[in-house]
C-alpha cells in the first residue's frame, strides 16, 4: 500500500494474554511502521472494562474507543466468546469490527465466533514472519475499508 494513501490512524485494541504474542505483535508494528496506535489488554475483564469505559478506563480522552478489536478467544477471566456477545449487544459497540486472532483452528470455535458477529477469524500463524504477513494483510485491509464512527451516542 502506498504510504500516502493511508487513512487517519485509528486505535487498535489487542486483547491478548500471551506475553510472547504481545511482544510479537509489537515487533510487527515497529518493523512495519504501522501508524495505528496499539492498545493492549491482557484478559477478558480488562477488555470489557476498556470497551465499556469502566474502572481504570473510564476516561474517554485517555481511553478512546478502538476502530478495530483484535481478540483472542482464549482469555482469562472472560473468554472471547462472551466478549463478542457483549460487544454485539451493546449500543455504541455493536458496529465495531472484531477480528479474532487465536491459536484455535477448531471449526466449532470459528463458527461460534462468526455466529456471535466476528468480522474475521485468523488462526495465529507460527513464526514472526508469517505473523507479520497476517498482520500486514489485516492492516492494509482495515486501512482501506470504511469504519463506523464511534456510535456511543447514537442509541443503536
Amino acid at each position: 500500500m502506498n504510504p500516502t494513501m493511508v487513512a487517519k490512524p485509528f486505535i487498535i485494541l489487542l486483547a491478548e494474554d500471551s506475553e510472547h504474542d504481545v511482544r510479537a505483535v509489537e515487533r510487527v508494528w515497529q518493523r512495519n511502521n504501522i501508524n495505528n496506535p496499539l492498545r493492549i489488554v491482557r484478559d477478558g475483564q480488562e477488555c470489557l472494562d476498556y470497551l465499556l469505559r469502566r474502572n481504570q478506563y473510564d476516561d474517554p480522552d485517555s481511553c478512546p474507543r478502538p476502530g478495530v478489536l483484535i481478540l483472542d478467544i482464549n482469555l482469562p477471566k472472560v473468554d472471547g466468546f462472551k466478549i463478542l456477545k457483549e460487544i454485539k449487544q451493546t449500543p455504541g459497540l455493536k458496529r465495531m469490527p472484531v477480528v479474532v486472532l487465536t491459536s484455535s483452528s477448531r471449526e466449532e470455535d470459528m463458527a461460534q465466533c462468526y455466529d456471535l458477529g466476528a468480522n474475521a477469524y485468523i488462526t495465529k500463524p507460527l513464526g514472526i514472519e508469517d505473523l507479520s504477513k497476517a498482520l500486514m494483510a489485516f492492516h492494509v485491509f482495515w486501512d482501506m475499508v470504511g469504519l463506523p464512527q464511534d456510535g456511543a451516542d447514537d442509541g443503536n
